[in-house]
């Protein structure tokens, strides 16, 4: 018997063909199943007291496998950010919105002859994983580098840890992953009528892409039932480095069943000019809509925001100007909006 299950599993392994993050569409993830995706859904659907929190920690780590890697950016961008599909046979069930930890191999240069530390990665996939089986999640990592001013290159001494092992990682290479973590960036499910307003910078896309999947790619009881607007808002330098734009401009002509919408928008900074003339940032571009995006968070929408920690100033006092010119107080205003759980923040 125990050979019968090790020849299928393998069998099982060796069949599988990840679907390209750049290609995905709605008809070729219902063709995965033959069944509704709802074998991980919790009863019912929208109850987050089942989350799984914490599965695998730092002392005993899940021993993930790299399914693929691909460059999932232009030759002009700035950097190179991967989408790295990891295989967890269904051992580290996640909800979109989740973060793994991963620790790369090596000793910890801080304290020798201990691991590296962990670092976190919000999920890019929805519970089902890319190829709808439930057995694999997705990363969207960025290759960190260190600019040297006297080389005026990348210093190869020095160079992102675990972003460099993901990157350069290849199918069948182990990733020790501890989690999933985390439950400030779940998506509130309860109201399908709930607006999301989705504010990223670079990688920090990555929940929005298992967001916006869930509720516009695949065939889930979220999906059946969304009737919202789900806003994206998504800074980068250039055109070359926005990631998964054919996945969004799908879903954009994907309405749900419901007459759920996903709505886009990008602040390309080297390549668009904001309203006094100056590079287009993100927090400029969710500026041009501030009537509506405040109307929004007053009928109970919620917004979130995940990216580089840099990003919140320049949110926050786009916000506080916006407020001053509503005659809105806006310690008051972001207290309620904390309060009503409509404010979501997961920065690094």
């Amino acid at each position: 018997m125990k050979f019968t299950i090790l020849a299928t599993l393998l069998t099982c392994a060796t069949a599988f063909t990840p679907l390209s993050p750049s290609t995905v569409s709605r008809t070729q993830l219902n063709a995965a199943t033959s069944t509704k995706q709802d074998f991980l859904e919790a009863t019912p659907y929208w109850d987050q007291s089942t989350v799984p929190v914490n599965t695998y920690k730092n002392k005993a780590p899940f021993t993930g496998k790299v399914v693929s890697t691909k460059r999932i950016v232009g030759p002009k961008a700035t950097g190179e950010t991967c989408h790295i599909i990891i295989e967890h046979e269904g051992k580290m069930p996640y909800w979109e919105g989740q973060s793994y930890g991963v620790i790369p191999p090596g000793e910890n240069p801080k304290k020798p002859g201990k691991p590296n530390a962990v670092r976190l990665y919000s999920i890019a996939s929805s519970r089902y994983g890319d190829d709808m089986t439930g057995n694999t999640a997705s990363l969207c990592v960025r290759r960190a580098t260190y600019w040297c001013p006297e080389l005026k290159a990348d210093d190869p001494a020095k160079k992102g840890i675990c972003s460099n092992f993901l990157c350069d990682s290849g199918p069948g290479d182990e990733v020790a992953m501890t989690g999933p973590s985390g439950k400030v960036m779940l998506m509130p499910e309860e109201d399908p009528k709930t607006d999301l307003i989705m504010v990223a910078t670079g990688t920090g896309i990555a929940p929005y892409r298992g967001f916006i999947r869930r509720l516009f790619n695949e065939n889930t009881p979220a999906a059946e039932a969304y009737a919202g607007e789900a806003w994206l808002f998504l800074g980068v330098a250039n055109s070359d480095a926005l990631l998964y734009d054919d996945e969004w401009q799908e879903a954009k002509s994907n309405p749900t069943a419901a007459g759920g919408k996903l709505r886009l928008d990008y602040a390309l900074s080297r390549e668009a000019e904001n309203k006094k003339g100056g590079k287009m940032y993100i927090q400029d571009k969710v500026e041009e809509y501030a009537d509506e995006v405040f109307t929004k968070l007053d009928n109970g929408a919620h917004i979130y925001f995940c990216g580089l920690k840099g990003m919140m100033p320049g949110i926050q006092d786009m916000l506080k100007e916006v407020c001053e010119g509503k005659s809105i107080d806006y310690d008051e205003w972001l207290g309620g909006l904390k309060k009503n759980k409509q404010w979501h923040v997961e920065v690094y």
